[in-house]
């Protein structure tokens, strides 16, 4: 099953290259196929190598969930849709390249926060600390609070951005901040519950990453 997936992966990202190397109309969503196919697959390698405890099917984020999938094929209705009945809208290349500079940013910055925490980082917030979790501060997590987090949220806009969908850039957007603000509040309870005053501290000191997300509002 894990080679099936990565097959699939790969065939994809082949085809994404074949359409974004071209000149044809299809040549940005070439691009977002290569984007797409390579977040997923990253995700999987890169647990295996910094969590291989945690790693499964579901490292591949390909069945994160049913809203997930529903806003992925719902952007390809509307860039199809929009494809046909304005073309001219999908030829902005400029803003297509924008939006896969978004890509790669946020693609790179969720990587690199993964990397940095190691084994410490896990898909699924966990509630019960293990002998080996510790709290990390370094590196991008000295940037925002939740580094991860940031960085798939412009990854998921910048794909909207890339295809020139200005309906499912509006409603990724708006969806993506709901979701990592219940997810950040979720974690930081659980943080704060591990960690306590060193927690709070460095929420003190380093914003979440998120406009308009402070975290829990919870005090020892």
């Amino acid at each position: 099953q894990i080679a099936v997936r990565a097959c699939f992966l790969g065939f994809a990202f082949g085809c994404g290259v074949l359409l974004g190397a071209g000149r044809s109309a299809w040549r940005h969503f070439g691009w977002y196929m290569c984007s797409l196919s390579l977040f997923h697959y990253s995700e999987y390698l890169v647990t295996a190598i910094n969590n291989p405890r945690s790693l499964s099917l579901d490292s591949f984020l390909l069945n994160h969930s049913f809203e997930y999938n529903l806003a992925a094929l719902s952007s390809w209705v509307e860039f199809t849709l929009e494809k046909l009945l304005f073309p001219e809208l999908k030829q902005i290349t400029w803003l297509s390249t924008v939006g896969l500079l978004m890509v790669i940013f946020g693609d790179c910055l969720r990587k690199a926060a993964m990397l940095t925490a190691g084994s410490n980082f896990n898909h699924i917030v966990q509630n019960e600390k293990s002998d080996t979790h510790t709290l990390v501060t370094s590196g991008v997590y000295g940037w925002f609070r939740h580094p991860s987090y940031v960085g798939w949220f412009y990854w998921s806009i910048g794909t909207q951005v890339l295809l020139c969908n200005p309906i499912c850039l509006v409603g990724y957007a708006l969806a993506s901040w709901r979701f990592f603000r219940e997810r950040i509040e979720e974690e930081e309870i659980t943080l704060i519950h591990f960690f306590g005053e060193e927690y709070l501290e460095y929420k003190r000191k380093v914003p979440s990453g998120l406009p308009f997300i402070k975290g829990v509002k919870l005090e020892l």
